[in-house]
């Protein structure tokens, strides 16, 4: 059990058996002299009743100090009311060392004061009618919130204690049954006391609480209102920065569950919809100069010219008096129900900085006689209407501090207090009328008009809780509630399932779990001719209809920020035109980016595309990048120049291998033609025609028999080319050879001949004749070179073999994976090259790397025998023409990578001509020399060695080596004759 406030247990003993205990309370004499009590409690283990005494005592902690209304004399039903009359509570020094009292509250608030007095007008308009609770005359508790949650805390517990000083758990008092609770003015205010409240399954109705998390019932079960849900309101909002395509919006969010809830719910749906938030800010609950600036200059600094202001006016206000002050201006501002129309935003000036504000208001409504109520007060009626007359009028109805006030002026200023009424005092019958002011405004009773409501919603469940018929009730054996002894929860299912119509305006009312329809204004300030701001609807939002039909609103009525009639942009970054696309910002929301453009074969033809198309494969992007166009399709064609100059060189490459042949078949009689096999020859020159001839295939758009037929082709004619070279300079190598080892035995002859000579002319005997027949008698023989280790025969199989090798694999390559043509659509982008496609990687290598086994061979067999010398020297065309064999096709490689399209045929048929042309020029250009122009060297005579050098040094012949033989066996059969 837990006790606190005023309550204490009379000292008397008490048995107690199971969980009953039983207590009274002390009362306020009792309480000052500190009584004790004395309690017995139950031995639960055993069930007997066992009494102990255990002396305590209870001291009160704190007493509340609340201002409000009250008035439950006779009467029948108490209805409980909980305004935020003042801004805030006093300020306290914060001083352990005395006992702790409750804070007074400080800034009179002329707009709720307002919907106070509306409450109270509804319960005397209904206590005066015949048609509802004719027979109830309704009473009232009001208590003070100051905006603050201790303050609605501490109003609740008193409200539910039916004393001054709080109990919970316990109503103190006999006096009417309590109705229900009508407050407590913010969302925060109402959570905690909804909290409370919701213990004692304890009706309370909001007429300004929106915020969404009040919607759950397993937090709040008894909570209503009759003022829409914020999620209908921050959809609103969401849907109108949508309507208007902003994109880049800051949020500003009051400390509190009304601020947080709203703009998460708000930012939860603009996010999803592509709209970014620059800023989000939080306005403190107590005035912090630190925070204000911080606000200021993030507004200040952002780009985004829409700020979403999710606040109560109170919270609000010390941010516009700063705006005011830096001139902020060029801003539109989107208000939420809470301070759309409120006065104390609403100064004079803030046309500048406000103007153009958009904002969602509540329904309004005239209600009659209200204004002849708000003006006809008693100023010495209760503290909080004198405090109200005396802030309003600036006055004190007190004399005595009238007078105090009088005389310290006085003092200040060094005279005498003359006057026997001193400055300031109130009357007490000053008029209201001309004032005003927020209190006596009834132009835009939105909040009012929802005080309204609630009134009239406690009402009409009473009502029916007290016309229940007997036997047809809700509750258990279809029991009726009586009006004067009544449960909290038994009402709590007549205000649930209340429904009424409003009187005057005859606007339906009715909840859905505890909601009420999520119906707005739409309003915009407007500076009038008077230079002031005035309220304009332009539409309105209902959320209890169709998607599509929520939202209404008059663009042309609206006047934006510095009185424009266009709506302001706000992105972070302008629009991306077709050809571009959105390039996100790294660290930056998404809707601050970069337009990019669109890369080459990709296209965008809508504004903020976020990704550009690509092109398919045979269209390509224009230079705009917003449309796809058809690929320039290209291959070397026959007609165009470069074509037509490589067709020329190649029939000219070809005509001139022709006639290099004719020469041949001329001459084929004389040496030189039958020095080394003409058959190769002719097969080297058949070759080289092929290869010239089979350039002119890769030219012209790529059929699939042109693509088999170049490839094959060029490789076919390149292995018998080779394989001829090799059988020509397989024969000069192995001559290279024999000759080698000729010299190198005549050589070793000579200096035995010599060596004998010199000993018979040291011996004497000049008359003696040496004959030295064989120098050696144990060297082998020496071999004939007159006969080649390989003959005609032996070459032409080797060129036969070597080609039918590449024969066979190029027919295997056919039939297996032919080449054939194919559409590049990645080797250049705005094209499209028609080419062949080798079919298989591995054969078309395989294929040509047997071409360079064969040139590699041939290239060293040349090399060998290249210093077989005579007057003509065949082993050194051969040599030079592999060069530039080589030095073409290495060239080739690199040239050939690094270009495209039409231009790789045409590198790749100007290898094949060089090539072709540097065999042809190296190997037939000197024999036709001779052959044309001089045939007097075309002998046999010719074709034998020069003559030897004295040195020994020459290394023989290629076309006769039978002379040198001769030499040497001279030289080993010498003689040497003395004189």
């Amino acid at each position: 059990m837990h006790i606190t406030g005023s309550c204490y247990l009379e000292e008397v003993p008490v048995c107690a058996g199971g969980s009953g205990v039983s207590f009274s309370l002390l009362t306020e004499r009792q309480e000052q002299t500190g009584s004790t009590i004395h309690q017995r409690t139950t031995d639960l283990r055993s069930g007997d009743v066992m009494c102990f005494s255990a002396e305590s005592t209870c001291k009160l902690k704190a007493k509340f100090n609340l201002n409000g209304y009250k008035d439950v004399e006779k009467k029948t039903v108490v209805v409980g009311g909980m305004f935020p009359v003042h801004k805030r509570i006093a300020s306290t020094d914060g001083n352990t060392s005395r006992a702790p009292v409750s804070s007074g509250c400080e800034g009179f608030n002329f707009r709720t004061f307002r919907w106070t007095q509306t409450m109270l007008f509804a319960i005397n308009e209904i206590n005066e009618r015949n048609d509802l609770l004719p027979d109830t005359d309704l009473g009232y508790v009001i208590y003070d919130s100051c905006f603050t949650i201790s303050k609605a805390v501490e109003g609740t517990l008193t409200y539910l204690t039916g004393q001054d000083e709080a109990v919970p758990n316990y109503r103190c008092g006999t006096g009417a049954p309590l109705a229900a609770l009508v407050g407590a003015g913010g969302s925060d205010l109402s959570i905690a006391t909804a909290r409370i409240l919701g213990l004692y399954h304890f009706p309370q109705v909001s007429y300004f609480s929106t915020c969404s998390a009040l919607e759950s019932k397993f937090q709040f079960p008894t909570f209503l209102r009759t003022i829409p849900n914020d999620k209908h309101q921050s959809t609103a909002i969401a849907q109108l920065v949508l309507h208007f395509g902003w994109t880049w919006v800051g949020t500003i969010a009051a400390d509190d569950d009304y601020g947080k809830y709203g703009i998460k719910d708000f930012k939860e749906q603009v996010e999803e919809a592509g709209v970014c938030i620059s800023f989000s800010e939080t306005l403190p609950k107590v005035s912090s100069p630190e925070d204000i600036q911080r606000i200021i200059e993030t507004v200040v600094q952002s780009t985004a010219k829409i700020i979403v202001v999710f606040s109560s006016d109170v919270d609000l206000s010390p941010l516009i008096v700063e705006l005011l002050q830096h001139n902020v201006t060029n801003r539109t501002w989107i208000a939420s129900e809470a301070w759309v129309t409120s006065a104390l935003i609403n100064q004079p000036g803030v046309n500048s900085v406000l103007g153009g504000t958009l904002g969602f208001g509540v329904k309004r409504a005239d209600i009659p006689g209200l204004q002849r109520h708000l003006l006809d007060l008693d100023p010495y009626a209760d503290p909080l209407t004198e405090e109200f007359w005396e802030t309003v009028f600036n006055c004190t109805l007190d004399y005595k501090t009238a007078l105090k006030k009088a005389k310290q002026r006085a003092k200040e200023v060094n005279g005498t207090l003359s006057r026997m009424v001193p400055d300031g005092l109130c009357t007490g019958s000053e008029s209201l009328a001309p004032l005003n002011n927020t209190y006596s405004d009834v132009s835009q009773l939105r909040i009012t008009y929802s005080v309204y409501k609630a009134v009239y919603a406690v009402a009409h469940a009473l009502h029916n809780l007290e016309h229940c018929v007997e036997g047809q009730g809700p509750f258990t054996g279809k029991s009726c509630a009586n009006i004067s002894n009544f449960q909290p929860w038994q009402l709590m299912y007549y205000l649930k399932n209340a429904r009424f119509k409003v009187p005057n305006t005859n606007e339906e009312i009715y909840f859905e779990d505890g909601d009420v329809e999520g119906f707005y204004d739409i309003i915009n300030w407007q500076v009038n001719g008077n230079g002031e701001i005035s309220y304009v609807t332009v539409g309105h939002y209902n959320g209890s209809v169709a998607t599509g039909d929520r939202m209404f609103i008059m663009n042309d009525s609206i006047v934006w920020n510095n009185e424009v009639l266009e709506p302001p942009r706000s992105v972070c970054s302008e629009n991306c035109q077709p050809g571009t696309r959105k390039g996100i910002r790294q660290g930056e929301p998404v809707c601050c980016f970069d337009c990019i453009p669109c890369a080459d074969g990709e296209i965008s033809n809508t504004t903020d595309a976020r990704e550009c198309i690509l092109c398919s494969g045979d269209y390509w992007s224009n230079d705009a990048h917003d449309a796809c166009v058809a690929k320039i399709i290209e291959f070397l064609a026959f007609g165009e120049p470069l074509g037509i100059t490589l067709i020329v060189i190649s029939a000219f490459g070809a005509l001139i291998t022709i006639a290099v042949g004719g020469v041949f078949v001329v001459h084929i009689s004389t040496p030189l033609v039958k020095a080394n096999d003409p058959l190769l020859s002719f097969s080297l020159l058949l070759s080289l025609v092929v290869t010239f001839l089979c350039s002119i295939v890769f030219l012209g758009e790529p059929q699939k028999w042109s693509c088999m037929t170049s490839q094959v082709a060029l490789a076919l004619g390149f292995a018998l080319c080779l394989s001829s070279i090799m059988g020509k300079a397989a024969v000069l190598m192995l001559r290279a050879q024999a000759l080698k080892a000729v010299r190198a035995r005549a050589k070793a002859a000579a200096k035995a001949a010599k060596a004998a000579a010199e000993a018979a002319a040291n011996s004497g005997s000049p008359d003696v004749i040496v004959t030295n027949t064989n120098i050696n008698n144990d060297a082998k023989p020496c071999p004939n070179p007159d006969v080649d280790t390989l003959t005609c025969a032996h070459q032409r199989a080797i060129a036969a073999v070597a080609t039918l090798i590449q024969a066979i694999a190029c027919t295997v390559w056919l039939l297996v994976v032919p080449p054939h043509p194919i559409k590049n659509t990645s080797a250049q982008n705005i094209k499209i090259i028609l080419e062949c496609d080798e079919g298989s990687v591995i054969f078309i290598c395989c294929i040509f790397a047997y071409d360079i086994l064969l040139a590699l061979l041939a290239f060293i067999f040349a090399f060998i025998a290249r210093k077989l010398e005579d007057h003509f020297s065949e082993a050194k065309g051969l040599t030079f023409g592999m060069l530039v064999f080589f030095i073409v096709w290495i060239s080739f490689v690199p040239a050939y990578l690094s270009t495209r399209g039409k231009f790789m045929v045409a590198v790749q048929i100007f290898a094949i001509l060089a090539s072709s042309f540097g065999l042809l020029t190296c190997i037939f250009l000197p024999k036709c020399y001779i052959l044309l122009v001089k045939p007097e060297r075309n002998t046999e005579e010719m074709m034998k060695p020069r003559a030897k050098p004295r040195d020994g040094t020459s290394t023989g012949t290629s076309a006769s080596i039978a002379t040198t033989a001769t030499e040497v066996n001279a030289s080993t059969a010498s003689t040497a004759i003395d004189d």
